[in-house]
């Protein structure tokens, strides 16, 4: 009778409603609010699995060290050196895949929404908030197929029939990718407004930018640098590049005034933010802790900060390439010999003014304020990673800071899309069409902006900056020109986690990054040696361009994923 009773009380048990949670069927109702939930994962990441790519885009590249207390502080050391680099080590590369695909899952749903409650709404704040959400998968794809090459495309119909176990990564090859990718933002781009009434959302200028980026990407050819390079260029792309930077350089958006001020807070949805991941500090929204940007949250300066671990820093080569003479870049022998400013003690050698608001240096106001003054005791491991430090995703430190030891949050935005990297893009279309004089036009603007950018913020370096714009000479040839922007974009947007990507879209990241692990591994500031690792590095063409396929993604569903080549 005892057992009898138990049963049949354990039916009105289990049917009380959950306390905390929304029920799926409420949720569905809501569409507005189900876009809200996927703009939401645009900031919803972490150091282990950042979407801004800092470790993938940067650590990868010849721009910067992992930093931390050594080479097995985190598990991001493969990426720096590319030889250990396995389907499982990292392991933070399965975080990275799961999370991007929790947030197409968030895409997916709200489209769902939309298509059975957007009833709602009125009609056209129903396709506008359509275009949004294909603007937000896009992107969220992109980051995935940039990663891992082929991956599998879960859409909202895939949703529905409850097939993701079911849909392979190779059912549609790269290109196919891409194009489906395309098609979202162009999806986007026909249906969104040039300004949108709430700070954040996606506009049609957003999404010209990155279909001009999805071009440009595409134009090189897949990545692999067997298909890659100036001799794989399709002109048809390039095209179409022009016709999108065209439309993001006739609106609204503009080079702000002072390089500095782009990496301020107090900027940061300035007329230069083309698309933002949207932070604040726990000051503006009355929380805990704010909308911290916690993908960044080890890289302030070690002793700067309360919890600054000294992740993602400078490399030498990095700080070279900033030399120049008579205010041009020193192409040929940037990198013959090791220098460095010292504050207050000017020599022959000058720098390109955008390295004092990149890369923090001992003797120099740190993020600008002398009473934070760097030293050599601001590095955690200078015998392995050096003294330099990040600037640029980190605020001036006077104005606070929002911590939880062990973690530092900052209220720093992540740029998607900012206007001088669009322009830049197009700069390159403009070479590789044939507008050599169009380019060069565009690159002195940039150029003339950074010239512009030491009074206010680093006059303490003014004696050591000397910029020039280039002279028609160095545009006379494609190659010429070409060399001219790829050296712009890695100066102009160093440390802002894209540099290993545009090596490899050009075709050259085996030829660059072999060849500064040579050399980086020599390392030496005021007598400390470091970054002797790079002994072990080396990037093996025709398997290191994209990441291998998490492991257990491929054994979650056994035989369903095929790993990228030479893997």
């Amino acid at each position: 009778m005892l057992i009898c009773g138990a049963l049949t009380s354990c039916n009105d048990f289990i049917d009380v409603e959950p306390q905390g949670v929304i029920s799926e069927e409420l949720a569905m109702s809501q569409p507005n609010e189900m876009v809200t939930a996927a703009y939401a994962k645009l900031g919803d990441d972490w150091y282990t699995y950042p979407f801004n790519l800092w470790p993938y885009g940067d650590l990868t590249s010849d721009d910067a060290l992992k930093g931390g207390s050594g080479t097995t502080d985190t598990n991001y050391h493969p990426f720096e050196v590319w030889s250990t680099l396995t389907a499982s080590t990292p392991d933070h590369m399965d975080e990275m895949w799961y999370h991007l695909y929790c947030s197409i899952s968030r895409c997916n749903r709200a489209l769902v929404s939309l298509a059975d409650h957007g009833d709602v709404l009125d009609s056209s704040t129903r396709a506008i908030r359509e275009g949004e959400v294909r603007f937000l998968r896009a992107h969220f794809y992109f980051k995935l197929v940039q990663l891992w090459y082929q991956v599998p495309w879960v859409d909202e119909e895939v949703y529905r029939n409850h097939t993701e176990e079911q849909t392979p990564n190779n059912a549609f090859s790269h290109e196919e990718l891409m194009q489906k990718i395309i098609d979202d933002f162009k999806a986007a781009y026909d249906v969104l407004p040039v300004n949108q009434s709430e700070g954040g959302r996606a506009n049609k200028i957003a999404a010209a930018a990155y279909l001009a980026k999805c071009y440009l990407t595409m134009a090189w050819g897949n990545g692999y640098e067997s298909a890659t390079g100036v001799s794989h260029i399709n002109q048809q792309m390039m095209q179409e590049v022009l016709k999108y930077t065209k439309e993001v350089e006739n609106s609204r958006y503009g080079y702000l005034e002072d390089y500095g001020d782009i990496f301020l807070p107090e900027y940061k949805n300035s007329k230069e933010s083309i698309f933002a991941v949207q932070h604040s500090d726990y000051k503006d929204d009355n929380t805990l802790f704010g909308r911290g940007n916690w993908s960044n949250m080890l890289n302030g300066c070690w002793g700067m900060w309360s919890c600054g671990w000294d992740f993602h820093k400078p490399s030498q080569d990095l700080v070279n390439a900033f030399k120049t003479k008579d205010g041009l870049p020193m192409f040929d022998n940037y990198n013959k010999t090791i220098a460095y400013p010292v504050n207050g003690v000017p020599n022959d050698q000058k720098w390109d003014p955008r390295l004092f608001h990149t890369v923090g240096m001992p003797t120099f106001p740190y993020k600008y304020e002398e009473q934070y003054t760097m030293t050599k005791d601001n590095s955690r491991t200078p015998n392995t990673y050096g003294y330099y430090a990040s600037l640029k995703e980190v605020p001036q430190r006077s104005k606070g800071e929002t911590f939880d030891n062990p973690w530092q949050a900052f209220a720093m935005n992540d740029y998607v899309l900012r206007y001088t990297d669009v322009m830049l893009m197009r700069a390159e279309a403009l070479i590789e069409t044939g507008d050599l004089e169009g380019a060069r036009t565009i690159i002195n603007n940039i150029r003339e902006r950074a010239k512009n950018s030491i009074a206010k913020h680093i006059s303490y370096a003014a004696n050591q900056c000397e910029i020039s714009l280039y002279p028609a000479s160095y545009f006379q040839t494609k190659e010429q020109a070409r060399q001219c922007l790829q050296w712009e974009r890695r100066l102009e947007l160093a440390m802002e986690n894209g540099r290993y990507f545009d090596l490899r879209r050009w075709g050259i990241a085996s030829k660059t990054l072999n060849k500064f692990f040579e050399n980086e591994q020599k390392d030496e500031y005021d007598g400390q040696t470091y970054a002797q690792y790079y002994r072990d590095a080396h990037f093996t063409a025709e398997k290191n361009e994209y990441f291998p396929i998490p492991y257990i993604q491929l054994f979650y569903v056994p035989g369903l994923y095929t790993q990228n080549k030479n893997y």
